[in-house]
């Protein structure tokens, strides 16, 4: 069952304004964040200008997801390890609303996030 659009609204302004904020205007053409909407998951994405590519080109590679359980009211929240497998993120693995799961992947006790 997919979100209901109250629900994308939310993820909209919650974590469309955490992805405009986390990076300062001037960097912005080296690294950015955007996320998708998939079900009733929200995935984060880190842009970056490819590597070896041509320019304008740029790849976004998954750092975060969170994902909503209607019959709990949580968020639940992966990371993604290097075999591309999403795995539940153990220091906190559910949280009430989007706010305090950004707030979980920007502390990122272990690293899994942001490195």
């Amino acid at each position: 069952m997919a979100l209901s659009i109250e629900d994308i609204g939310e993820i909209d302004q919650v974590v469309g304004d955490w992805c405009l904020a986390r990076v300062p205007a001037h960097l912005k053409q080296s690294v950015d964040y955007d996320y998708e909407i998939d079900g009733q998951a929200v995935t984060i994405l880190e842009v970056r200008p490819a590597w070896r590519g041509t320019p304008g080109e740029v790849t976004r590679q998954p750092i975060a997801r969170f994902r909503f359980v209607k019959v709990t009211g949580f968020w639940k929240i992966f990371w993604m390890r290097a075999s591309g497998k999403w795995h539940a993120y153990e220091p906190m693995f559910e949280v009430n609303d989007l706010v305090d799961a950004l707030d979980v992947i920007e502390s990122d006790h272990y690293g899994c996030f942001f490195g």
